[in-house]
């Protein structure tokens, strides 16, 4: 990650405990290695224990990805960068209108079942994309 994409994630991402008085010692490894590690998981799609051994210790990672995810840091994270993506794109900070693919939504439990489809390969909400893919804006 180049200094530019840095300066832009570093303010969204939750402050140390350490640093904001809840106690702990600080960080052995820097936050950006963190986010690089992060978003070289998610563009390559390995697993955790394939990580290189320029990245920090896959379980730190791991551990820093899963704190955050609990905390809903994440999601902080996407709605901040997608909000500064359409202000400098021109348009309003938030979207407006939304379109649902139909194939996207699960059928209701009360359509029967011969009826009603799954693909197990379609991208849905909960299986979508992450903040932490580098390609593109919004």
């Amino acid at each position: 990650m180049n200094d530019a994409e840095w300066q832009v994630i570093e303010p969204t991402l939750p402050p140390p405990a350490w640093k904001s008085g809840k106690g702990g010692r600080p960080a052995e490894h820097c936050r950006r290695d963190i986010v690089d590690a992060i978003r070289y998981l998610v563009k390559e799609g390995i697993q955790w224990r394939a990580m290189p051994c320029d990245f920090p210790p896959f379980q730190t990672v791991y551990d820093v990805l899963d704190r955050w995810e609990k905390t809903g840091a994440t999601e902080t994270v996407h709605e901040e960068l997608r909000r500064q993506c359409r202000i400098a794109a021109g348009r309003k900070p938030e979207p407006t209108a939304a379109i649902i693919d139909s194939q996207s939504v699960k059928a209701a439990e009360t359509v029967a079942g011969p009826g009603r489809g799954y693909d197990a390969g379609k991208i849905t909400a909960a299986s979508g994309t992450s903040p932490w893919t580098p390609s593109g804006c919004c």
